[in-house]
């Protein structure tokens, strides 16, 4: 296998898309609400990529995982996948695309977390220590911001802790991976293990809210389910993981903070989203906090004084 490389402008510039479809994910979502509900919308694209994944993974092999003990690892994770998905779904209901698009990305936190106290090599540095407590104080800031606030905001203030629950979701779920046999097989398998899981689990959420009935297929409806489906589930994903083979993790993911800013630029721009100075205070924080956690080990590097 060959060395991992530092980001260059390639690296970028796939990071700046990625991130962008990312970002718009949950503003796409919103959009199609009135025609079908997020719940659908979560469990169709899940679906959709699901059935693409499976056909790659038969074309070019990878279904050898599934011989190496890899299902009790596969289906935990998958039903954190499925846990995150609901709740970004019925955050989306009380709170806006921004508000979810910032706390879904307290993820990385979580996983720091949760590793540092299952894995020996994962222990947090001081830094990142930092970094956890500026993130949880952002999202006091934020929660204290619309505590003041209207009955409006209460509602935006439950979206905005179903969102945060959607980050620790997501953030186990790395634990899982990281903690499991998956760690040893290829991601193709673990991503339609999330995924297949996922469609199967909210479909039937779905059917017994009664959601799955109230549908209009507008071309809004189809475009949202198939966008996030294949552009943002099935080909943003495998060009991450083919990212993680070639560059330093911790260089990319200082990237990936572009995410929620684009999450909440676009809210604002499609969506006309308000923001208020508290939100903007409390997530400048938050981002603060995931950056210095996620961001540590390439901090640690350029702050480091070369010998001459």
């Amino acid at each position: 296998m060959s060395l991992r490389r530092n980001a260059d402008a390639f690296s970028f510039q796939v990071m700046l898309l990625l991130c962008a479809l990312w970002g718009i994910q949950q503003v796409a979502i919103k959009l199609a609400a009135h025609d079908i509900a997020p719940i659908l919308q979560a469990s169709l694209r899940s679906g959709v990529a699901a059935l693409l994944v499976g056909l790659l993974m038969t074309w070019r092999g990878g279904w050898e995982g599934l011989r190496q003990g890899t299902l009790q690892g596969g289906l935990l994770a998958g039903l954190l996948f499925s846990a995150e998905f609901l709740l970004i779904a019925l955050a989306l209901t009380y709170t806006s695309a921004g508000h979810v698009a910032v706390f879904l990305y307290t993820a990385p936190v979580f996983s720091a977390l949760g590793l540092h106290l299952l894995l020996p090599g994962e222990k947090l540095r001081p830094l990142q220590w930092l970094g956890i407590a500026v993130c949880f104080g952002g999202i006091a800031v934020a929660f204290a911001g619309g505590a003041t606030h209207t009955h409006f905001d209460a509602r935006m203030l439950l979206g905005d802790a179903l969102a945060v629950g959607a980050g620790l979701a997501w953030g186990l779920t790395t634990v899982v991976v990281r903690g499991s046999r998956l760690s040893e097989a290829p991601p193709s398998l673990t991503l339609f293990y999330q995924l297949a899981l996922c469609f199967v689990l909210l479909l039937g959420v779905a059917f017994a809210t009664g959601q799955a009935t109230r549908v209009n297929l507008t071309p809004l409806a189809v475009g949202s389910v198939l966008f996030q489906g294949i552009g943002v589930s099935f080909a943003s994903y495998l060009a991450w993981f083919w990212l993680l083979r070639r560059y330093l993790a911790s260089n990319l993911a200082v990237f990936s903070f572009m995410t929620p800013l684009f999450g909440v630029s676009l809210g604002v721009l499609i969506l006309k989203e308000p923001l208020t100075l508290g939100f903007v205070w409390g997530a400048t924080l938050v981002l603060a906090g995931i950056g210095l956690v996620s961001g540590e080990a390439w901090l640690r590097r350029k702050l480091k004084p070369t010998r001459s």
